[in-house]
């Protein structure tokens, strides 16, 4: 990439629901942003991955903000929030993401006359059933996506859904291939193990039903009853005033059933990655597409993960991992069971396979040019 040396008093701001959010899907583009000589300014809740942002070269903005809210009120008062803040700061360019600043801050960003784009990184909760929020939501995206310059996606399914339901135009529409991956970060390393090793199973997650930890138990307890000698990891964070968390309860009850190995949160989730033989994921939650699955095959790591929106576009089933049924632990069990007796060279050769892929369609560079591209339409010389 050349001529760049034009936007280096360029500002372009980054809008999510949290500074972990921004850092950990993010950082790659906005670390080739800065590179370019643009300046880059992230407002978000502050939390422990601000400084992080900061220490980048990042200007950070904290914002209040409540995902969870169904009060109209602080809605509002979101809205004049952002709309303040672009007024006050004056970026060039914004990018939102999740729902609240996809609609709010794309309708501040208009009545302040700064372009932007909503990136639609998941359909998420609301759209789990056609409820009354799910009906508000949807004539909240539609006005708030109409002051979009453009509408990005993770997914065609996601697109399509949007463009069904009238939400939005089509005109408007990109289809990005995921928020990409480092393949230079993530990318196979080997770890000193014990040849008599129990067979290591891997689930790394946000802490929440949909994404099917649930599931993961219920299929170590039937491959239990069959007398492997399997482990079966987990890692993620709680999110305790989600209305989809599990609770720490349930957790409990499956680690004392020695169902799960809980580990906590990992910034780092490489060092489980290279000690695991598989790496499964079976949600059924609204995905985009899930960063674990490309971090898990980029490292080599076969997958099983369910036939859901998101999920199914980063496995091809019997080359990369195998695809499971939706809300079946009896069949993700049967997938496990598949796994574990594969020979050690042929679960290779599914790992290998499923970097290849990760490679062809989900690199971060894709998704870098995309944002680079944008840009340059956007803000000319």
């Amino acid at each position: 990439m050349s001529g760049y040396s034009a936007y280096h008093k360029k500002c372009i701001a980054f809008v999510s629901n949290s500074a972990w959010s921004v850092y950990n899907f993010r950082l790659d583009v906005i670390n080739n942003l800065l590179s370019q000589g643009y300046e880059v300014i992230v407002m978000a809740p502050d939390d422990t991955f601000s400084a992080a942002l900061q220490e980048l070269g990042c200007r950070f903005i904290p914002i209040k903000f409540d995902n969870k809210t169904k009060n109209p009120f602080r809605d509002l008062a979101f809205y004049w929030q952002l709309k303040k803040l672009y007024r006050t700061l004056r970026p060039d360019f914004i990018f939102h993401y999740v729902a609240k600043p996809n609609i709010y801050g794309s309708l501040a960003a208009s009545a302040t006359g700064i372009p932007s784009v909503a990136v639609i990184t998941g359909l998420g909760y609301a759209f789990a059933k056609k409820n009354w929020l799910y009906r508000i939501i949807r004539l909240l995206y539609k006005r708030g996506l109409r002051k979009a310059r453009e509408v990005w996606f993770l997914n065609n399914e996601d697109a399509r859904v949007f463009i069904d339901e009238k939400i939005v135009n089509i005109e408007k529409v990109k289809v990005l291939p995921g928020e990409g991956v480092n393949t230079k970060h993530f990318s196979p390393f080997r770890t000193s193990r014990n040849h008599d090793h129990a067979f290591t199973f891997l689930m790394s997650t946000r802490l929440l039903k949909s994404k099917g930890i649930g599931l993961y138990a219920d299929a170590a307890r039937i491959l239990r009853k069959k007398n492997y000698d399997v482990r079966f990891e987990l890692i993620g964070f709680f999110e305790n005033h989600h209305p989809d968390s599990i609770s720490q309860e349930e957790l409990t009850r499956w680690e004392k059933e020695g169902l799960i190995h809980y580990g906590g949160f990992a910034q780092d989730v490489r060092p489980f990655l290279a000690k695991a033989d598989c790496f499964v994921f079976p949600s059924f939650y609204n995905e985009g597409i899930p960063r674990c699955l490309m971090e898990a095959a980029a490292m080599e790591l076969p997958v099983i993960t369910s036939m859901n929106r998101g999920c199914k576009e980063v496995v091809l089933n019997n080359s990369t991992g195998y695809i499971c049924n939706r809300h079946d632990p009896f069949d993700l069990a049967d997938k496990m069971e598949k796994m574990i007796n594969l020979l050690p060279d042929e679960r290779a050769r599914m790992g290998k396979n499923g970097r290849s892929l990760v490679l062809r369609k989900f690199s971060i560079d894709q998704v870098i040019d995309e944002y680079i591209d944008t840009l340059q339409q956007d803000l000319p010389d």
